[in-house]
């Protein structure tokens, strides 16, 4: 085959493929041509049709001012319950994780030794009130023989010393009653506090002495029960001020931090600040009514410092920030957005407190940021509609410790929340 019909088959088989691609790849780039053409025009209608947002207005509202720790529950008093005398126990009378009074029964130590002992000591002192009663009978008659002179008189000094020796005796043997009682007394051992018992620790039968050191079970007091916790050095003027103005309230809060477990107050502030952490250590107490803290419980615990008075508040998820500090993108004529700087006092992940810049009723933008600068139009729905802000912002019932919300800026940066950014 010579050169040249070579190149004219090479140039038939390459018409024939570009053929084929072609017909298989037009309807694609039709469609990609169509697409691209529509999404031309919706583009250009995006830039003016109104941006649809969420938006609510900014409201005035008490908000509660606090200081976020994490605590130990311990028991307000434990007591481990150990036997005073040598015996073998002969009942136990509690169930494990029973409530007792104080002066409950818990075990009982076999008595027959001790009683023993006692009635022997109360023999004893009635031998010798008999021998004191005859003492003073004799005494009784030498000193009317005496006045007659029938016995000399160092008879009479001899009998009533005896007499007075007989006395003395009869105390000794009261006081020997009264050990001999007591020791009796300690074969039921009771409850010194009242409390919940934990794990019983020996069984019935078993020998016990008074010098063992595991006893016979534990005893924990849990209602009212101790919270300790440790907060930054920096609130002490707060807590301080907090303390001499009455006690400071103080919650309980469940793991998530959403709902409170119970509600008590602090009770001691520690007289040192922990030089190794910097933190000072404080003690809560609570009522643990339905035993929601246990000891040895880790648990998230909020101070009430104070109470910020009729503050202007809106969603922290209007909150923006940028080069020059934070802003909100404010409505204006009810479809149009505006910047607007704001300084905050503090914020939590659900609600801010604006210093300056935002006025009660104010509508700011919440969600649709993306698409929004300086005068952009906007279509705007209520963010309570859409469930995304709900104003439950309040202050507890005490209402203690308030103050104006002008007079607390200069204190939020102690707060628990914290503070925002200033522009």
């Amino acid at each position: 085959m010579t050169l040249k019909r070579r190149i004219t088959v090479l140039l038939i088989a390459g018409l024939v493929i570009a053929a084929v691609v072609g017909v298989y790849y037009m309807p694609q780039w039709q469609q990609t041509v169509a697409a691209v053409s529509k999404g031309g025009r919706r583009g250009g209608a995006a830039t003016t049709d109104p941006v649809p947002v969420l938006a609510t207005a900014a409201q005035t509202a008490d908000v509660p001012v606090y200081l976020n720790g994490v605590g130990t529950a311990k028991a307000l008093n434990t007591v481990t319950v150990r036997s005073q005398v040598d015996g073998k126990i002969i009942e136990i009378s509690f169930t494990e994780g029973q409530d007792v009074p104080k002066g409950y029964v818990l075990a009982k130590i076999d008595p027959a030794t001790y009683q023993a002992a006692y009635d022997q000591t109360v023999a004893k002192k009635a031998q010798d009130e008999a021998q004191l009663a005859n003492a003073r009978l004799d005494l009784d008659r030498y000193t009317r023989l005496a006045a007659t002179n029938a016995v000399n008189k160092q008879q009479l000094d001899t009998q009533r010393a005896l007499v007075s020796q007989l006395e003395a005796q009869i105390k000794l043997d009261q006081a020997a009653i009264d050990n001999a009682r007591t020791i009796l007394s300690y074969t039921d051992i009771i409850a010194p506090i009242a409390g919940r018992t934990g794990i019983r620790l020996v069984d019935a039968g078993n020998l016990v002495r008074g010098a063992e050191a595991n006893g016979i079970v534990i005893l924990t007091q849990l209602r009212p029960i101790s919270v300790f916790f440790s907060l930054p050095q920096q609130n002490l003027p707060d807590l301080t001020k907090g303390m001499a103005e009455g006690q400071l309230p103080v919650d309980a809060l469940t793991a998530d931090g959403k709902s409170a477990l119970d509600k008590g107050k602090v009770m001691v502030i520690d007289n040192q600040v922990d030089p190794t952490t910097g933190t000072v250590k404080l003690r809560a107490e609570f009522p643990n009514n339905d035993l929601q803290l246990w000891p040895g419980q880790f648990v998230n615990v909020r101070v009430l410092i104070d109470t910020l008075r009729q503050v202007v508040v809106v969603p922290t998820a209007a909150i923006q920030r940028g080069p020059n500090g934070t802003f909100v993108y404010a409505l204006k004529d009810g479809n149009t957005v505006t910047v607007r700087r704001v300084t905050l006092m503090q914020q939590d992940d659900a609600r801010a407190v604006v210093a300056t810049g935002l006025q009660a009723g104010e509508r700011v933008v919440t969600t649709g940021f993306a698409r929004l600068t300086e005068g952009t139009q906007v279509a705007a729905s209520n963010a309570e509609d859409a469930g995304q802000f709900t104003p439950d912002v309040r202050a507890r019932p005490d209402g203690t410790r308030g103050t104006r919300g002008g007079e607390k800026a200069k204190r939020s940066p102690s707060a628990g929340l914290p503070p925002a950014a200033n522009p």
